[in-house]
């Protein structure tokens, strides 16, 4: 039996934490229906703990038709039925919390449900109509959506509905935009926040958080035009200093997805009476390359610096390809709109990639999210197309395979059915054949594995006080090779060149991606930790 990790019982214990993503529906299924739950995340925490994360950031759970994996919310009081009940979503929060693991929810604040009772009742001509972004068309009769923005899953953003109006949906037709202007709309989230807090979670991810706000005109987007009719505006700081206020009464935290290219108003969302962090998606999309990878770490330490945020690291998501996938095409960089179907990819040389870039990122300052699956080498899924149920897939006329590849179940036990992952049903996507060789079973008790080695990263880091939040400092070396001191001696080489190169003036050597050469030189593709 797993013991309890030692907590980091500081309060900015989020500023060094490593953070696992757990998307429940993929994770364990413990009921044998097919479909992950929260009885098959409680059987697990054993092995998070053993894993040695700080805590878990959860994929919506909440009560959805699940149109979008769950982003579609009908009500953010009930957990859905096929994943348990709030009872037990409460005793998941407190055995996570005796093993020192805490708990993260997310949170849909730009939509709802086209099942939520206030979506009922605003279609049934109820005055919640003003809770959303309802509008004529335009056209001679009214034929036309009411301006030319466009859904994030391609299409309108726009649906008419039988009585010629027409609301506003920046994602899928079933999710239909909240109006962020109306005090109800406010006063329901603080609310939110509330009641899980009360409950024991530590922390609250915002989805799409720079989208809420929109210009009430609604006018046409016009490219360059500042500011964005509904992107990063100038309201949407009142919103989250509200919401700062109820987390500090909780001793909460934020972290906010912020899709946002200029680095300044990037920053304001983390100043200190705004959100706590938010998500480095620089460092997520950059290519295998050490010059990008060591620009992309500057920029984003230097956007935190002016108000002392900590920087944030994460290699791959729930909406993103697999990071063994990635890294192993011939273009590692990362784009929605380019994903195609059957990309040639060699397994082998994204597999060594993932490793060396598992060190990398754990060697930075601030806190690291980890991808359920991640921790396995998981490589992206391919997913015959009659399984797909991504609606950015079918949004997309059928050319964007969507995100199911990096959604599929994980493999728990080589032998037994469905790789362990649940006993009765097939889950509710499909796993690959090789699905059972990358079986946690497998891997706990192999010293070279991909789960050893995660392990091993996130045992040393939590008990080295050198790593975590903190300076980095780069060192000299040759072209193709990052190298940077932490605190107390600590040094990090990633070799991304294409010949090994020498490991000069350390003491000792704490862990490696992968073997060094007969002469004791890193090879490419390969990352080490020193101590110096």
């Amino acid at each position: 039996m797993a013991q309890p990790t030692p907590a980091r019982t500081h309060h900015d214990w989020w500023r060094s934490a490593v953070i696992y993503q757990v998307y429940v529906r993929s994770f364990a299924d413990g009921d044998g229906d097919g479909t992950g739950d929260l009885a098959g995340v409680r059987a697990r925490l054993p092995y998070l703990a053993e894993l040695g994360v700080d805590a878990l950031w959860f994929s919506p759970w909440y009560q959805s038709p699940m149109k979008d994996g769950g982003y579609d919310v009908a009500d953010y009081r009930a957990i859905d039925p096929a994943f348990g009940t709030l009872a037990e979503a409460e005793k998941l929060i407190a055995e996570a919390q005796q093993l020192g693991i805490r708990t993260i929810v997310d949170i849909v604040p730009n939509h709802v449900s086209d099942q939520h009772p206030w979506w009922r009742a605003a279609l049934a001509g109820g005055p919640e109509r003003e809770l959303f972004h309802f509008r004529p068309g335009r056209g001679d009769h009214g034929e036309l959506p009411p301006n030319d923005w466009r859904s994030e899953f391609g299409g309108p953003a726009w649906t008419r509905l039988p009585d010629g109006d027409w609301y506003l949906h920046l994602f899928a037709p079933e999710q239909p935009d909240l109006n962020w202007a109306h005090p109800a709309v406010r006063q329901e989230h603080e609310e939110i926040l509330r009641f899980w807090f009360e409950r024991g979670v530590a922390g609250v991810r915002i989805d799409s958080a720079a989208l809420l706000v929109k210009d009430p005109q609604l006018p046409d987007f016009v490219e360059g035009r500042d500011p964005h009719p509904y992107v990063d505006r100038d309201e949407l700081h009142e919103v989250y200093r509200s919401w700062r206020a109820v987390a500090d009464e909780y001793g909460g935290v934020f972290v906010g997805e912020v899709w946002l290219p200029d680095s300044e108003r990037f920053a304001r969302y983390l100043r200190p009476d705004e959100l706590h962090t938010a998500f480095n998606f620089s460092f997520l999309a950059c290519p295998w390359d050490a010059g990008r990878l060591r620009a992309s770490i500057d920029e984003t330490l230097a956007e935190h610096a002016p108000v002392g945020a900590p920087a944030t690291w994460v290699l791959c998501n729930h909406d993103v390809t697999r990071t063994v996938t990635r890294y192993g095409r011939e273009d590692t960089g990362f784009d929605f709109a380019t994903k195609v179907f059957g990309t040639p990819t060699d397994l082998a040389l994204g597999t060594r990639r993932a490793r060396a870039a598992a060190l990398l990122s754990l060697a930075l300052p601030g806190a690291v999210y980890v991808y359920q699956g991640e921790e396995l080498g998981l490589p992206e899924a391919d997913i015959p197309r009659d399984r797909i149920q991504d609606p950015m897939h079918f949004r997309s006329g059928g050319t964007d395979p969507g995100r199911d590849g990096c959604r599929v179940p994980l493999p728990w036990a080589a032998k037994a059915p469905y790789a362990g992952f649940g006993s009765h049903q097939e889950p509710w996507l499909p796993q690959p054949a090789h699905w059972p060789g990358y079986a946690a079973d497998l891997q706990a008790d192999d010293p070279g594995s991909m789960l050893t080695l995660y392990r091993e990263a996130i045992r040393i880091r939590r008990d080295t006080p050198g790593f975590g939040d903190g300076p980095l400092t780069w060192l000299p070396s040759p072209e193709g090779v990052l190298a940077f001191a932490r605190g107390d001696g600590l040094v990090c080489v990633v070799n991304l060149a294409d010949t090994p190169t020498e490991l000069d003036g350390h003491s000792r050597i704490l862990l490696t991606s992968g073997p060094l050469d007969n002469q004791g030189r890193l090879p490419r593709d390969t990352a080490v930790w020193l101590l110096g």
